[in-house]
């Protein structure tokens, strides 16, 4: 590479860092001030908060149906939640008393925007156009411009006009299409029928294509489409068009797809909800971050040198991008969606330590320092794959079987990957001969790999297993001990297990942050338990508390409480219990997510090592350290709540990166060894773990620096997602060095048809 084009690479490349600097700086700048409204609107175009950060609409629907089943109500609460989900992902959605369900809506502040489309019947039909006698189902009204039916929809339903609704639609999906006179592609939902709908709607549409009929589609009251049927339709295939954008046929498709809500709901009152968390923990998050990635930078720097300063300026660049990015996809950002950050700043670190430890491999073994760049890239490409490949199988998985902030953080996860080994396999490669290029060729710059000798880890597996074991029993024990004492095996939060709200008018406008320093803490005095949510509502004097279930005399000392010290009128205060905001249906779809994940992970470790005993040490491994975070969340008595599931999946992704490097190493050094034997493996696997052990402690240092302060930093409810990722951290980092390649190693003598464990001598008999 010439002078003259390392120097335009090194220009470009930091000019389009402090492009994008500044772009992200307007973009976080946008994000602080969103949280000011007006007429229930943003003033700035931020990044979309959740519910935790930003706060949102906050709908309560009253059940009009009496004695409405357990089964209904739950199956009604499951619709809603899909509904939701095409606003935002961060919903949350749950029972109130017998008779109530609330839904709350982050990044949106116009509730008459989703009123009528959350809790509308949402039933669509097919209707042909004239019934048995010739008569007229729906005519064209001029005077409006409309379609309108003739008769009630339930006498069409009864006398046969209706074929078909929605119960019959197999699959609803929003699409462009090509109208054939002109150019413009107009948006319309695709459906597709079921079996027997299809030969009915065959048998319908060719009696209406030879009488020159239509057949009308109504929908939640309404005609959405009446199109005229030019010729029989029997491949179960057929489009709704007269969108107005795709946007709206997006939002139909999906209503189509959830079906009608069973219950019949009736909006009791709406409202926009302030942040749960504040804006202290929004600021203080951003705070850390900054923070953090300067520490990161300057140890990557004061270890690694010139490459340290690559590293830096890919970092630099991954977090302006992938802001960038959150920004330009709509990703609604809450807790669980900054766990996805920090995961991809430390694969990113990870990745780039990689490299820089290769180059200085093979600037040690005797090589020029521009063939050791090349030829340090070349090597280090299969570990970096491989390890974000499989975290980017765990994030699809989740993307496609989770919900809620399942499904926001495997977006955030996502993101972070590409953009992680973009920075580190693109960005920093360039930089490096652009730097080389313009002169940096001592090898100073760039450091040698000191031999260290090699430590045997093999020798004390049993050791490393029992302490695990025991860490993981003690666990169980204490979560046993505490279900026993009835405390629960876990404290499980608000989100898990439901509680009791309780809202007042306190007479004068309270900020999330002065509820959170006067009134929550008198709160928590009175009920003897800290796990408490509080919330204001836009545009009113009212606050509301969210606490663990209250019996009455808890509940009458609160509201007394209130009276005596905020001086509330007790006509205002009400309070009810409420369900649990993380349903059985997302628990199961998130435990279910992991599972799948964990499999198809296995199967591409497998498929890559070409050895299924990597691929199930790995496994092993990455259960090990999801039982170490539970016994964490179950002796500290961490609060189990919406981050729960995220510092679990976190872990989860930095367990197997980690892991995947050593075994990525342990198969470089078993290339043309001719003879295994129980000692030449020991010896590979500890040479494998030596060599890469201080690329594991700087890995695992960078991203715990991050995490740590979040948790100085941070409020109460950062501290507790804060902590256990730390737990989970260290436990990821311990089992990929001193777990997973003992387990291979075991495997290896005892398992497989290649084992190597000697067969016990036969006894002979004495003739």
């Amino acid at each position: 590479m010439k002078k003259s084009k390392g120097v335009a690479i090194i220009a470009i490349i930091l000019a389009c860092l402090i492009g994008l600097g500044y772009y992200t700086s307007t973009i976080m700048s946008a994000t602080s001030t969103s949280q000011k409204k007006t007429d229930n609107k943003t003033e700035a175009e931020g990044i979309k908060l959740g519910l935790d950060l930003s706060g949102g609409v906050s709908i309560t629907y009253r059940i009009k149906d009496k004695n409405p089943s357990k089964k209904d109500i739950n199956d009604t609460v499951a619709k809603l939640e899909e509904r939701a989900e095409s606003y935002s992902t961060e919903y949350a959605v749950y029972p109130v008393g017998d008779d109530r369900i609330t839904v709350e809506i982050p990044g949106v502040y116009d509730a008459n925007a989703v009123l009528e489309d959350l809790g509308s019947p949402g039933s669509l039909y097919f209707i042909v156009q004239k019934d048995s006698d010739g008569n007229e189902n729906y005519s064209y009204d001029s005077s409006t411009g409309e379609y309108k039916l003739n008769y009630d929809i339930q006498n069409l339903v009864d006398n046969g006009s209706v074929i078909m609704d929605g119960n019959d639609v197999k699959s609803a999906n929003a699409a462009y299409n090509q109208t054939s006179s002109t150019s413009t592609k107009e948006p319309v939902v695709q459906l597709t029928l079921k079996k027997k709908a299809a030969d009915v709607f065959g048998e319908a549409t060719t009696k209406a294509a030879s009488s020159g009929e239509s057949i009308g589609i109504y929908y939640d009251d309404h005609f959405i489409s009446v199109p005229k049927v030019e010729s029989a339709i029997k491949d179960g295939s057929c489009v709704i068009n007269g969108m107005s954008d795709y946007d709206e046929a997006e939002q139909l498709a999906t209503f189509i797809r959830v079906g009608a809500i069973n219950l019949k709901l009736e909006e009791m009152e709406s409202s926009v909800a302030g942040a749960q968390l504040g804006g202290k923990a929004l600021s203080s998050s951003v705070k850390a971050a900054i923070i953090g990635l300067i520490l990161v930078m300057l140890f990557m720097i004061l270890n690694y040198s010139l490459s340290g300063v690559v590293a830096s300026i890919g970092l630099a660049i991954y977090t302006t991008v992938t802001v960038a990015l959150i920004y330009l996809f709509e990703i609604t950002l809450t807790l669980p969606g900054i766990a996805g950050v920090i995961l991809g700043i430390g694969m990113a670190v990870d990745a780039n330590v990689i490299i820089i430890s290769r180059i200085r491999e093979e600037i040690a073994a005797g090589k020029s320092v521009l063939t050791s760049i090349k030829t340090g890239y070349k090597k280090a490409m299969s570990a970096i794959i491989d390890g974000n490949v499989t975290t980017f199988i765990a994030a699809l998985v989740l993307m496609w079987l989770g919900s809620g902030t399942v499904k926001g953080f495997a977006y955030t996860l996502i993101i972070s990957l590409i953009v992680s080994m973009f920075t580190a396999l693109v960005i920093s490669r360039l930089l490096n001969l652009a730097f080389y290029a313009v002169g940096c060729r001592n090898e100073k710059l760039y450091g040698r790999a000191k031999e260290h000798k090699t430590i045997d880890f093999m020798k004390h597996r049993w050791v490393c297993f029992i302490l695990s074991l025991v860490v993981i029993v003690a666990g169980f024990v204490g979560m046993i001990g505490y279900g026993a004492a009835g405390k629960g095996a876990l404290n499980f939060s608000l989100e898990f297990k439901g509680g009791t709200s309780i809202s007042a008018d306190f007479g004068k406008d309270y900020t999330v942050e002065q509820v959170e320093d006067k009134i929550v803490p008198e709160v928590a005095k009175v009920i003897n338990d800290n796990a408490i949510q509080a919330s204001t509502v836009s545009g009113s004097n009212v606050v509301t508390i969210k606490t663990k279930t209250l019996s009455l005399s808890e509940r009458e000392e609160v509201n007394q409480m209130l009276v005596d010290k905020f001086g509330v009128d007790e006509s205002t205060i009400e309070s009810q219990s409420i369900g649990s905001t993380i349903s059985n249906e997302m628990r199961s779809n998130a435990v279910k997510a992991l599972i799948v994940a964990c499999i198809f992970m296995l199967f591409y470790i497998w498929f890559r090592f070409k050895d299924i005993r990597f691929a199930g040490s790995a496994i092993i491994a990455l259960v090990h350290d999801v039982l170490v975070m539970l016994t964490g969340y179950a002796l500290i008595r961490i609060s189990v709540g919406n981050t729960f599931i995220a510092c679990i999946l976190t872990i989860v992704g930095y367990s197997i990166n980690d892991t995947i490097v050593i075994f990525d190493r342990i198969r470089e050094n078993m290339q043309g060894m001719k003879k295994q034997t129980p000692e030449t493996l020991a010896e590979v696997a500890n040479r494998s773990l030596t060599q890469t052990l201080s690329r594991s402690l700087n890995t695992s240092i960078t991203t715990i620096i991050m995490v740590l302060l979040l948790f100085i930093l941070g409020v109460s409810s950062i501290r507790e997602f804060a902590l256990p990722l730390m737990i989970g951290l260290i436990s990821g980092t311990y089992s990929s060095i001193f777990i997973a390649a003992a387990l291979w190693y075991v495997m290896k003598l005892h398992l497989g048809k290649d084992k190597l464990l000697k067969p016990a001598v036969a006894k002979t008999k004495k003739k």
